[in-house]
């Protein structure tokens, strides 16, 4: 890929925009950075994107329509109505990608298969040759790079034919549906992909697509929106039991049938830690970790659900059959950890809160980011997301205190600068607080792993910047910047970190854009 003469232009110039005070640049000098070298040898460095948030060709070789592209064609997404028609063209740019990757010096790559483009039809249908090849050409060519293949089978997009057939999560068909998309999977890739995760977050899934109402199938009630069907109290609990059911029935089919690799679910994971020191706040903080980190990973380690939800939910919680407990038991090799942020939470059942807050489908808890009109951290794009470093080693060290050091992988971790209006393109790329955030979270981690926690990988979300879901394409994660128009990445000086990171380079001299001669080496660093 050759970046175009803007592009170029813009590396050129910023070295002026560095010496014009925008943003605070770290001090390296302050403290030692963290270094390659305080992580095990073996450890997995990669970044991660997803398939409907970078891949585009949205009916390309046999594809069919997805749930994201029915609900933003017919709903709209984002602020102006953006899609994921296009995306990042990654379907297109692959190879460009992985070039890019290995540039980078990535030794993992997180990415997820797309269910429609495999099987338009679900399980109602063939298999789709072409899909199987376009993946087969990625697996094989980052094999070729050095570079792990780290597979989600599911990350939120599914054939829209299955949410019109029997309403998708919401009815147990789906498991069988997911079973079948995952065997498929296994055969076709599971000979050179050794990381599986089986379905991303599904704690955020139900929140967002059941509760809210924000994600598709676009169903909620009263007081959380206003949608027209769903029930917010119930149904969030309903496509949450489908889910895990689901990964249950394909880990199992995976360890007796395949096997060869390890397994794992990953989880939404916020560190949610007491808006004060008060023993209801405390006992609020708790009930927000097993209501969301427990009801996810309780049941694929402990084979059922956490007794408080039990208690606060009654019969509204589904049950897991005895042979189904003895499934889901131990169904993971290890847990997916996407954390991001803190957040502070308050007891609502003997204080008040807002109506949404105060009952059991929250646990009738209350998060907010500030306290005493102080966040908890620096903002983000993201309102509920907040730099706060320390999260991530106290986040490990509850897992590995819950669940007895399961193995465990930061499957996403990335910062999203505030918004700002016409923002222009140099300010993106001289992203100094993205490489701040990366190195005190590194930090953070690096800490819980010297005590003793079993985390065996980081992934950057993301690789690039890419159709952030409900935001649209201006929250930007990314490493590099991806021009809407020509589609050009151009690297960000996070990406320029990142690569001297991994190459154990304890110190990083980002001084040298300031030069024609680097700014040109660093555009010249991803032509393939």
């Amino acid at each position: 890929m050759e970046l175009n003469s803007v592009a170029i232009y813009l590396l050129l110039v910023i070295f002026t925009f560095l010496d014009a005070g925008n943003g605070s640049r770290f001090n390296q000098e302050a403290e030692d950075p963290i270094k390659r070298s305080d992580f095990p040898p073996g450890f997995l460095f990669g970044a991660a994107t997803s398939a409907y948030q970078v891949e585009g060709a949205y009916l390309e070789d046999g594809k069919s329509l997805n749930n994201w592209d029915e609900f933003c064609h017919s709903k709209g997404c984002a602020e102006d109505g953006e899609n994921g028609d296009i995306a990042d063209d990654h379907y297109h740019l692959f190879m460009q990608d992985i070039e890019m990757m290995h540039s980078l010096g990535l030794k993992a790559y997180r990415f997820s298969i797309s269910w429609s483009r495999i099987l338009p039809s679900g399980r109602f249908g063939e298999v789709n040759p072409l899909g199987i090849r376009f993946y087969n050409n990625i697996v094989d060519n980052l094999i070729h790079k050095g570079i792990e293949p780290f597979v989600t089978i599911h990350h939120n997009d599914l054939p829209q034919e299955l949410e019109e057939k029997y309403g998708a999560w919401l009815d147990p068909q789906m498991q069988d549906d997911f079973v079948h998309f995952a065997e498929i999977c296994f055969k076709s890739f599971g000979d050179r992909v050794k990381y599986w995760v089986t379905i991303n977050e599904p704690n955020l899934v139900s929140e967002m697509a059941y509760e809210r109402g924000d994600y598709p199938p676009n169903r909620c009630s009263q007081p959380f929106g206003n949608c027209i069907a769903g029930n917010s109290d119930v149904e969030p609990l309903f496509a949450m039991h489908n889910m895990l059911l689901a990964h249950g029935k394909a880990a199992k089919l995976y360890h007796d049938k395949f096997q060869g690799g390890l397994i794992g679910l990953v989880a939404h994971c916020f560190m949610y830690e007491p808006l004060t020191d008060s023993y209801l706040d405390q006992k609020a903080a708790e009930r927000a970790m097993l209501f969301n980190i427990g009801w996810s990973f309780d049941p694929p380690i402990f084979g059922d659900y956490p007794q408080v939800m039990r208690e606060y939910h009654g019969n509204n919680l589904p049950t897991f059959s005895a042979d189904e407990k003895e499934f889901m038991k131990n169904s993971i090799d290890f847990i997916g950890i996407n954390h991001y942020s803190a957040i502070y939470t308050k007891d609502c059942m003997n204080s008040s809160c807002t109506e949404t807050a105060n009952r059991a489908i929250k646990g009738f808890v209350e998060i907010t980011g500030e306290r005493n009109g102080v966040p908890i951290g620096d903002p983000t794009s993201m309102p509920r997301f907040f730099v706060v470093p320390r999260g991530m080693e106290e986040i490990v060290n509850y897992f590995k205190t819950r669940y007895n050091n399961t193995p465990m992988f930061i499957t996403e971790n990335g910062y999203s600068s505030p918004h700002v209006q016409d923002v222009k393109v140099e300010e993106i790329l001289n992203d100094f607080k993205r490489i701040e955030f990366h190195q005190t979270y590194l930090a953070s981690l690096a800490e819980a792993i010297r005590n003793g926690a079993d985390v065996r990988g980081y992934f950057i979300w993301s690789l690039m910047d890419n159709y952030e879901w409900a935001q649209g394409y201006n929250n930007r994660f990314g490493l590099h910047y991806v021009d809407r128009e020509t589609f050009d990445r151009v690297p960000k000086l996070s990406g320029r970190w990142y690569q001297e990171f991994l190459k154990e380079n304890g110190h990083v001299d980002l001084s040298a854009i300031r030069t024609a001669k680097s700014a040109h080496k660093q555009a010249d660093f991803y032509d393939v």
